[in-house]
């Protein structure tokens, strides 16, 4: 069910839609740390009429008011930036942030979520009840979804969605397959004891970076031997920091790494794994292991009703040419936390164009953004509300 005006309106405010992105992606702001996008958003949402809510120390909670009765669906944009270095130097509208880049969309999101607000707006006395507009800060910390829970955003919600910029799939393309999209990301360190001493004298001592390294090595078999291999499971460690100088024999080494999966059961059994080996590998060697374990992202599994709806709307509003069936990632989203108070669903729209040197993967220092493909994800935004509340 595709609303003409919203079609139109989001074709006519397209260039106000690219140099909205072009703001915020030149001005990067860091988790919780997003004052000026907040207080921009504001102000942009105050002079279109739509009350608001301004969420501590960040973020933007918004409804627009249906002119009839009906549910609420919420609408999602992340607003914060990276810690990365911008390659792209001879963009006009490079980040002016040293060492702070949009390096994974969330520039576009916010601008994106912004025009659907407008377009939807114009129409707001056709809709059969409410959008809820939810401008989050600290996806990439995992924080931000959780916290803006709690302030509110979900209250009276009925449906949540969202939208990732991606560019591993080709500018326009769209994807939001039922089921899994993306993994459950915890953390764990764990932090290895030993005996140092002299670099010569060996037998005097327990090393740990000898203990470190066989847990390193060995670990990897609670995936690759003990994971049924149609459950998909990443246990990653990303840092090791072992030892103070060449000839003394290490007493500490703290391994730091990360933990991926959509299954719960896998979830549960892989930390219990962690700590086992850890304990074992250091007996081994007469020494100790401490093991810290912590939750992030829950996995984002796509709600069969709500994914084919934004494949019939995308469809319709689109073409059936633009529909692409992306496989789940292992990355996390902490648009879980939406997901675990309503039903809902976290669309990808394509961005990736070689000829626009847009490929690049998120979080590099080149990731860029096809701007063909902000309309894509300004008019799905609004013609998704439409549709959900017109079911």
């Amino acid at each position: 069910m595709i609303h003409a005006k919203l079609k139109e309106a989001i074709q006519a405010y397209n260039g106000e839609l690219i140099e909205l992105r072009r703001k915020f992606h030149s001005e990067p702001e860091l988790s919780f740390e997003e004052y000026k996008t907040t207080a921009f958003v504001c102000e942009y949402l105050e002079n279109l009429g739509i009350s608001y809510q301004k969420t501590e120390p960040t973020g933007v909670i918004a409804t627009i008011e249906g002119g009839r009765q009906g549910d609420t669906v919420a609408l999602r944009a992340d607003m914060d930036a990276l810690t990365v270095e911008e390659l792209n130097k001879d963009l006009p509208y490079a980040s002016k942030e040293e060492g702070k880049m949009h390096a994974c969309g969330h520039d576009a999101h916010t601008a994106m979520l912004l025009i659907a607000a407008k377009a939807l707006n114009g129409i707001k006395d056709e809709l059969p009840g409410n959008v809820r507009l939810i401008f989050q800060p600290a996806e990439e910390v995992a924080a931000g979804a959780k916290v803006m829970v709690e302030q509110g955003a979900m209250d009276g919600v009925d449906n949540v969605f969202g939208i990732h910029i991606w560019s591993q799939m080709p500018t326009g393309t769209v994807s939001c397959t039922p089921g899994p999209s993306f993994a459950s990301a915890d953390l764990f360190t764990v932090t290895f004891k030993g005996r140092g001493g002299h670099g010569a004298m060996p037998h005097d001592c327990i090393d740990a970076a000898i203990v470190a390294s066989s847990f390193v090595m060995n670990v990897q078999s609670v995936v690759s031997r003990t994971i049924d291999p149609q459950q998909p499971a990443v246990l990653t460690v990303g840092k090791m920091t072992v030892g103070t100088r060449f000839n003394v024999i290490a007493e500490n080494a703290v391994i730091e790494g990360t933990v991926r999966c959509f299954d719960p059961a896998v979830r549960d059994y892989i930390q219990q794994q962690l700590s086992q080996y850890a304990e074992q590998v250091a007996a081994i060697y007469g020494a100790t292991a401490k093991v810290d374990y912590t939750r992030g992202t829950q996995a984002v599994i796509n709600n069969e009703y709500s994914a084919k709806l934004v494949q019939k709307t995308a469809a319709e509003a689109f073409g059936t040419e633009v529909i692409h069936h992306e496989k789940p990632t292992m990355g996390g989203e902490d648009f879980s936390e939406y997901m675990m108070k309503v039903p809902g669903s976290f669309a990808l729209v394509g961005s990736g164009n070689p000829e626009k040197d847009t490929q690049w993967a998120h979080h590099h220092g080149k990731f860029n953004v096809d701007e063909d493909a902000l309309a894509t994800g300004a008019e799905l935004y609004a013609q998704y509300a439409w549709a959900y509340l017109n079911k």
